[in-house]
């Protein structure tokens, strides 16, 4: 059975997007390229909002041809390309696009049989309304939060919408020397 497991930055007050969407304030540098993307590579496909999925759209399918292209451009526009793609969207519904699936409606069911279809992990970047969707469902089996040492005041909230007590287990941290701290939790049950 795959795992759906959300990947996150978030500011230490737990916002993961200024209150107009800005994300100038996350870290990222090789370091944080290196740790996660071995994490990364181990998932078999990848599940988007909408907004993200189209961020993303716009820049990973040729990020490795370009002449400037980092190693990270290189490896992740490689998988990347390769990994099967889920978008929550109502407002896709019936596009249809290669390797690429739309959920429009029924959400739990739909992301309880991909579950269940192989094993393999689901990997949810960033996507604030996708992920408080799923939360709400109890959907996601293990956090990744990349907790960047700034405090916003307001904006999205990494936590929306959660209907019932989901309890998590720290599986491990990690301390980045550009003072980012990753949490690792994963899901123990819902009460």
């Amino acid at each position: 059975m795959r795992k759906l497991v959300l990947f996150m930055h978030v500011s230490l007050d737990g916002f993961v997007a200024g209150p107009n969407g800005e994300m100038d304030w996350i870290h990222v540098d090789e370091e944080l390229f290196d740790y996660s993307g071995q994490r990364i590579d181990a998932a078999n496909m990848a599940l988007y909002g909408r907004t993200t999925y189209e961020m993303m759209q716009s820049y990973w399918p040729t990020a490795a041809e370009k002449p400037d292209a980092t190693k990270h451009d290189i490896d992740h526009s490689r998988w990347y390309n390769k990994v099967e793609k889920i978008v929550l969207s109502r407002t896709m519904q019936g596009i249809h696009l290669p390797n690429t699936t739309i959920i429009s409606e029924n959400l739990t069911e739909a992301i309880g049989a991909l579950k269940e279809s192989q094993n393999g992990e689901i990997v949810i970047f960033g996507s604030p309304g996708a992920a408080h969707s799923l939360m709400a469902e109890g959907l996601i089996d293990e956090y990744w939060l990349f907790v960047n040492p700034i405090l916003l005041g307001e904006g999205i909230p990494v936590f929306a919408d959660i209907q019932q007590k989901i309890a998590l287990r720290l599986v491990n941290s990690h301390v980045f020397s550009s003072g980012v701290v990753c949490l690792h939790y994963e899901r123990i049950g819902n009460e």
